[in-house]
C-alpha cells in the first residue's frame, strides 16, 4: 500500500541520518514532502532525490531552537500544499558525558532546546492543521527514553521529556482523529554522535561507537514507514529495547547493567 501518496510530510533533521533516510523511502510513494533542517545545501541534494524518485518537494532550512522558524515551516507547508498530514519530528542532539564531567548547566539547556522545546512548539503549531487533516504525528524519541543510559544522562533525559509529552498527548487527542507514533530506536549510524557534544560543549569529532554492529539509518526508517501507515502506537527497533523496556519493570537492577555493559561495548 502507498499510504503515503500525495500525503504531505513534514520532515524534520531531513538532512542526513534517520531523516534522510525516511525521506528517500518514501519518495517512490510520491508524497508531497517538506524537509526541514539547518544545511540548506544538504537539504537541496536531498531534494533533487526525492523529486526524482517521485515525490514533489518543499525545501524550509531553519533552526529550530527558534520558534519563528518552527511557525515559519509551519506556514510554508500549508501555503504550498494548503494541508499538512504528516508531522515527523526528528531533528535533534545527542551528548556523550557523564554528568560530573558537565562544566556548565548551559549545555544541557541547549540539549533540551533542540530534542524537546522544539518538537513541542512545532507541535503546538501544526496541530490546527494535523486535526483537520486527521493526521499523523511521528516524535523520533529513542530506546534511551525508556530506561537510564550512562554517559548519555541529558540526551535519556530529553527523549524521556519527549515520551513523556507526547504519551499525553495521545490521550488529549483521542477523539481527533489525530495519531501519535512515537519511534524509539536502538542505536543508529549517523553523524549524530560525530557532533555529540563532551562535558565541556564541545562536539566529539568522531563517533563514539562500533558502527558495523548497529542498525543503519536505513535500515531504521524501513521499519518506521509501515508503523507510521499502520498508525502504530510505539516502535521500538530492536529486541534489546523491547526487553530493556520489560526488565525495567520486573528487573530495575538488570537493565542498569544491561545498559552499563551496552555503552561499554561500543567504546
Amino acid at each position: 500500500m502507498n499510504t503515503f501518496t500525495h500525503n504531505v510530510v513534514v520532515v524534520t533533521g531531513a538532512s542526513e541520518g534517520i531523516g534522510r533516510a525516511l525521506c528517500e523511502a518514501l519518495a517512490p510513494q510520491r508524497p508531497k514532502l517538506v524537509l526541514s533542517a539547518r544545511n540548506a545545501e544538504r537539504l537541496e541534494s536531498l531534494a533533487d532525490t526525492c523529486r526524482q524518485a517521485g515525490a514533489e518537494v518543499l525545501v524550509v532550512p531553519g533552526d529550530l531552537t527558534r520558534p519563528g522558524d518552527c511557525h515559519h515551516l509551519v506556514d510554508a507547508a500549508m501555503e504550498r500544499f494548503g494541508r499538512l498530514d504528516t508531522l515527523v519530528a526528528n531533528a535533534g542532539r545527542t551528548m556523550w558525558a557523564r554528568v560530573d564531567e558537565i562544566e556548565d548547566p548551559a549545555i544541557v539547556r541547549d540539549v533540551m532546546e533542540l530534542n524537546f522545546f522544539s518538537l513541542v512548539t512545532l507541535t503546538m503549531a501544526a496541530l490546527p492543521h494535523l486535526k483537520a487533516a486527521h493526521g499523523r504525528i511521528v516524535p523520533v524519541a529513542s530506546i534511551a527514553g525508556l530506561t537510564g543510559v550512562p554517559s548519555r544522562s541529558v540526551y535519556c533525559a530529553s527523549k524521556h521529556a519527549v515520551i513523556g509529552f507526547f504519551d499525553s498527548l495521545r490521550i488529549e487527542l483521542a477523539d481527533t482523529g489525530v495519531t501519535i507514533t512515537t519511534i524509539c530506536p536502538d542505536f543508529v549510524v549517523t553523524q549524530i554522535h560525530r557532533r555529540a557534544l563532551d562535558g565541556h560543549g564541545r562536539p566529539l569529532g568522531e563517533t563514539p561507537m562500533q558502527e558495523s554492529k548497529i542498525m543503519t539509518a536505513e535500515e531504521c526508517a524501513a521499519l518506521m514507514i509501515p508503523a507510521m501507515a499502520k498508525r502504530q502506537r510505539l516502535l521500538i527497533t530492536s529486541w534489546r529495547g523491547k526487553l530493556g523496556r520489560f526488565l525495567k519493570i520486573v528487573a530495575p537492577g538488570a537493565i542498569d547493567r544491561i545498559a552499563a555493559k551496552a555503552i561499554a561495548e561500543r567504546k
